[in-house]
């Protein structure tokens, strides 16, 4: 009889955890995955990236019908809101995919323990009242909604809402206001926008998107008030109170100073996230969490237990779900005995909006700490694909090195960003200069043109403006 009934148990079904289980099975390793959801995928396809990315992508077409776009391009249209159908092929479209993990698990033969685990051993969990061993088990649990102190979200009632409430309300709220001026915030609060509503948006710090590059931050809040919302910036929340089917959301400036009240019948509390780590049992391992409640790990991603390894929102660095599935490919990969590596340098992030707003690398601001640099940008009006798609707003900025002309950084605001991006991250994964994407030939009319031209911007020869 084997030592242990699994070669790898991994704890969670999200874009880490299955990753890790399927690659770690297709490299001939007997695998397990715990998850206590009904379906895979975990928070991203189940109430995060997929589905909301599912009511964006159908409030832009509901937005461009009703905003007179169409018209000007020939179209006229009088758009009708069917919230109900909407909803459902959200819902559709995460059964699906949701499904579609269902069924690799089959393929390849993971065995799905429903259930939540909790380590009794080193090589040992509890799901469900079932001891399972493994020789090795990888955490990958992901991340949930940050609480806000003192403020009640209740998803049910559709008053005080988080990301996941936001996502199944069941009708266009007359004033959202979206407390966080992130990246979920902002991609939340411009749906419920598209559709009908009045959005305000209450930021602590003095500029939306926190993390991103200075002037993608500062443009972003320009494109956003020319959409309508309004931005209280440098400004706190210091309570909530509902009543019936309205909230009073009291604020003031971050820095002090006379109170405002707020009324809404809609308040999503869009904060951040923090890692899923309550009830795993770590003490029983002893396994410690950091100041920021993650659990430390090396290069490999092996924590300080032999045989226990972690990946994804758990572990140090952004909370992204490709981020997770590049660590779930490695680390099944160093289980396994091969060489997985994760160049946590150039890992793209992507904001949904209209327009996308991506970057990847650098950020000036940083980039400017580290030593002497040099800046490419190309306004997104001068590129003729989207001059011609009538998609303006934005701007292409490459950052890289004064010296040695290597690529540090590049920002981007587009319509297609999150698309454009991944260029210029694998041409950073190899080490590019400007001057390798400058003269790279790049399709005619097409977007991405302006990340050529942002390239040779930094080469101080760009061609269209």
């Amino acid at each position: 009889m084997a030592e242990y009934e699994y070669d790898v148990l991994v704890i969670g079904a999200g874009p880490g955890g299955y990753v890790a289980a399927i690659r770690a099975a297709q490299l001939g390793l007997k695998v397990a995955c715990a998850e206590s959801r009904e379906t895979l995928g975990g928070t991203c396809l189940n109430v995060g990236c997929i589905p909301s990315k599912a009511m964006l992508h159908a409030s832009e077409y509901f937005d461009i019908a009703a905003n007179g776009t169409m018209a000007k391009l020939g179209i006229k249209v009088t758009p009708e809101l069917d919230l109900n159908t909407m909803h459902g092929q959200r819902r559709e479209s995460v059964k699906g995919l949701t499904g579609g993990i269902e069924y690799l698990f089959k393929k390849n033969k993971i065995t799905w323990l429903k259930g939540l685990a909790r380590f009794t051993g080193p090589n040992s969990v509890d799901v469900a009242g079932q001891t399972v061993t493994a020789k090795d088990i990888v955490i990958a649990t992901g991340s949930s909604v940050t609480p806000l102190p003192g403020v009640d979200v209740d998803n049910a009632a559709g008053v005080v809402v988080d990301s996941t409430g936001a996502l199944e309300l069941a009708s266009v709220p007359e004033h959202m206001v979206v407390i966080g001026g992130g990246v979920i915030g902002l991609e939340l609060g411009s749906v419920w926008r598209r559709l009908g509503a009045q959005v305000t948006v209450v930021e602590f710090l003095d500029q939306l998107l926190p993390g991103m590059d200075g002037d993608v931050r500062k443009e972003a809040a320009k494109i956003f008030k020319k959409q309508g919302m309004t931005l209280k910036l440098a400004t706190k929340v210091t309570g909530v109170v509902v009543d019936g089917k309205q909230a009073s959301v009291t604020v003031e400036p971050a820095a002090g100073g006379a109170a405002e009240t707020i009324t809404a019948d809609c308040v999503l509390v869009s904060i951040g996230r923090r890692p899923n780590t309550e009830g795993l049992g770590l003490d029983a391992v002893g396994l410690e969490l950091n100041q920021r409640g993650q659990i430390e790990t090396d290069h490999d991603f092996r924590t300080k237990v032999h045989g226990i390894w972690a990946i994804g929102d758990v572990i140090p660095g952004p909370m992204l779900a490709h981020k997770a599935e590049d660590e779930g490919i490695a680390v099944a990969e160093n289980i396994a005995g091969q060489t997985g590596i994760v160049n946590h340098d150039v890992i793209p992030s992507v904001v949904y909006t209209t327009p996308e707003i991506a970057g990847v690398g650098l950020t000036e601001e940083a980039a400017k700490e580290r030593g002497a640099i040099k800046v490419g940008k190309f306004p997104m009006m001068a590129n003729s694909r989207a001059k011609t798609n009538h998609e303006p707003e934005g701007f292409v900025k490459v950052i890289a090195d004064a010296e040695t002309d290597r690529v540090l950084g590049t920002w981007i605001i587009a319509s297609v960003a999150g698309t454009m991006i991944a260029q210029v991250a694998q041409a950073m994964e190899f080490g590019a200069t400007s001057e390798d994407i400058a003269y790279t030939c790049h399709a005619h009319p097409t977007h991405s043109e302006a990340v050529k031209e942002a390239a040779m911007g930094v080469l101080g020869k760009p061609i269209h403006i």
